[in-house]
C-alpha cells in the first residue's frame, strides 16, 4: 500500500483504494452526508480513522472513516501551494512606509504538510495579496523573524526596535510591524519604552484568523495599520486591530495601555483604563483625543533598546508558595512585579520572602490582577504593610506592561534607587492620571 503523508491504518487503506493522493479533489460519503474538497496531509500525531479535506470555503473538515464510508477521487490536482501575484506599482507621491514582518497569523498560510497554519508568508507577500495598500503608501518590506509570537523574547524586542530605528533614519514616514497576537501587547509595550522622541507613527498589527479563512481579519487590519503609519497625525507606538467583531472600523490603541482580552474574537485588543486614541473608519483616521505627540519628521529618535531578563512577573493566588520569591532572589533577579489581588494585596505568609527580596536590593512593584481599575495600597493593612516593606504601587499599569518596563529599566541601569524612580515615571503613557468611570468592560 502506497504511503500517503500523515495517513495510516483504516484511513490510508480507504484513500489508497480510491486511488487518491494529496492534492486531489476527493468526495467522502458517509450515509446521507458527503463532503468534497482537496485532500490534505494529516499531522504525524493524528489517529488512523480520519481524512482531512480543505473545503471551498477555506475551512478544513475531518471525516471519520467507518466501514460504510466511501471515498471517491473526483479530480486530479497538484499539491496546493501559495503563489503571490505580482505587486502593484508604487506611487512616488505617497508617504513611505516600512513593513517589518515578524510572523504570526497575519503573516501565515496553510501548511499542506500538516493541514495546519504556519508563519511562512513574507512581508512582500502581504503587500502583493492586498493590492489596496498601493493606494495608501509606498511600501518597503523586510523580514525580521518568522515565528509565532509565543517565541518572542526580550532579545527580539531589541532587534525589532533597532530595525524600526534603521527604517526611520532611512526616511520612512511610518513603520508597520506584523506580529502574532498572543504576545503583541508585550512587544507594543517594549517598543513604547525602547523608542523615545519618535518622529513618526509605529504601528503593530496582527490578525486573529488566517488569510485562508473567509472571516480573516488580516487584510482589513493591515490596511488600517498602513493608513495609520502613512497618515496618522501622531508619533506614538500603537497597536491597530478590529474595533468590533464586524469589519466596521480599526481601533488604534496606545502601545503601553493595550491588552489581548479574548482568545478568538477579532476585536480582542482593548485599551485598558483608557480609550483608543483613534479609529480608522472607511479609510479616514478619526482622532479620539487631542492629547498626543504630533508627527514631526525632523525630530530625532532616541533608541534605548536594551532589556534585562532578570525580572519576573508573579501572580499571587491562594496557597502560593513564597519559596517562588526566594528562588528569584537566589538566582540573581533584579526586579519583581506582583499581580496582587484587588487593590494590590498579597497574603501575610509571603511577607518574609518579600522583605528578603527587598533586603537584597530587588525592586518590587505591585499591579492588580483585576483588568480594570487601579491599585490603592493605602486602604487595607496588608497594602500599607507592603508599602512599608518597600513595595512600589504601580497605579493602573497593566501587569504585562509593568514587567516589560521592569525589564527595560534594568537594561538601562543597575542602580535600584534609579530603577524605582524610573518605575514611577510615566514614560510612554503607561499610567493614567485617573480612572474614568466609563472606561470599563467589553461587550
Amino acid at each position: 500500500m502506497k504511503e500517503i503523508l500523515g495517513y495510516k491504518g483504516r484511513a490510508l487503506k480507504a484513500i489508497s483504494e480510491a486511488g487518491a493522493e494529496i492534492g486531489d479533489t476527493a468526495k467522502v460519503t458517509c450515509g446521507k452526508q458527503s463532503h468534497e474538497g482537496i485532500l490534505i496531509p494529516r499531522s504525524e500525531y493524528a489517529d488512523v480513522e480520519h481524512v482531512v479535506l480543505k473545503l471551498r470555503s477555506g475551512y478544513n473538515v475531518g471525516v471519520r472513516v467507518t466501514l460504510g464510508t466511501k471515498i471517491q477521487k473526483v479530480g486530479k490536482g497538484a499539491t496546493p501551494k501559495f503563489e503571490a501575484p505580482p505587486p502593484p506599482k508604487q506611487k512616488p507621491d505617497l508617504p513611505k512606509v516600512a513593513i517589518l514582518s515578524t510572523g504570526g497569523t497575519i503573516a501565515s498560510r496553510v501548511d499542506y504538510r500538516t493541514g495546519a497554519v504556519r508563519p511562512a508568508m513574507t512581508a512582500s507577500d502581504l503587500y502583493s495579496v492586498v493590492p489596496e495598500l498601493a493606494d495608501i503608501a509606498q511600501i518597503k518590506t523586510r523580514i525580521l523573524l518568522s515565528v509565532f509570537s509565543e517565541h518572542i523574547k526580550a532579545e527580539h524586542w531589541t532587534a525589532i526596535a533597532e530595525a524600526v530605528a534603521e527604517e526611520i533614519s532611512g526616511g520612512a514616514d511610518g513603520v508597520v510591524i506584523t506580529h502574532g497576537t498572543d504576545t503583541m501587547g508585550y512587544t507594543a509595550a517594549a517598543l513604547s519604552f525602547a523608542l523615545h522622541n519618535l518622529p513618526v507613527p509605529v504601528v503593530l498589527v496582527g490578525s486573529q484568523r488566517s488569510s485562508d479563512r473567509p472571516s480573516s481579519d488580516a487584510a482589513t487590519n493591515l490596511i488600517g495599520a498602513l493608513t495609520v503609519a502613512a497618515k496618522g497625525p501622531f508619533a506614538h507606538v500603537t497597536l491597530a486591530m478590529h474595533g468590533t467583531v464586524s469589519d466596521t472600523s480599526i481601533a488604534v490603541h496606545l502601545g503601553a495601555k493595550v491588552r489581548k482580552c479574548h482568545t478568538s474574537r477579532r476585536d480582542t485588543f482593548k485599551s485598558v483604563n483608557a480609550s483608543p486614541i483613534a479609529i480608522v473608519d472607511e479609510g479616514q483616521i478619526v482622532m479620539l483625543t487631542s492629547n498626543y505627540v504630533e508627527r514631526d519628521r525632523a525630530r530625532q529618535l532616541v533608541l534605548k533598546s536594551e532589556f534585562s531578563e532578570k525580572a519576573a512577573l508573579i501572580k499571587f493566588h491562594p496557597n502560593m508558595n513564597p519559596k517562588i520569591i526566594d528562588w528569584y532572589v537566589e538566582n540573581g533577579y533584579r526586579g519583581l512585579v506582583f499581580e496582587g489581588s484587588g487593590l494590590g494585596h498579597i497574603a501575610g505568609y509571603c511577607f518574609d520572602a518579600i522583605r528578603n527580596a527587598v533586603k537584597h536590593d530587588l525592586v518590587v512593584g505591585m499591579t492588580s490582577q483585576c483588568i480594570w481599575g487601579r491599585v490603592n495600597m493605602n486602604v487595607y493593612d496588608s497594602g500599607r504593610d507592603l508599602q512599608a516593606m518597600g513595595v512600589v504601587p504601580l497605579d493602573d499599569m497593566l501587569p504585562e506592561t509593568a514587567i516589560v518596563k521592569m525589564m527595560w529599566i534594568f537594561g538601562q541601569t543597575e542602580d535600584a534607587d534609579q530603577a524605582k524612580t524610573l518605575l514611577k515615571k510615566n514614560i510612554a503613557g503607561e499610567f493614567s492620571p485617573r480612572t474614568l468611570p466609563d472606561i470599563f468592560g467589553v461587550e
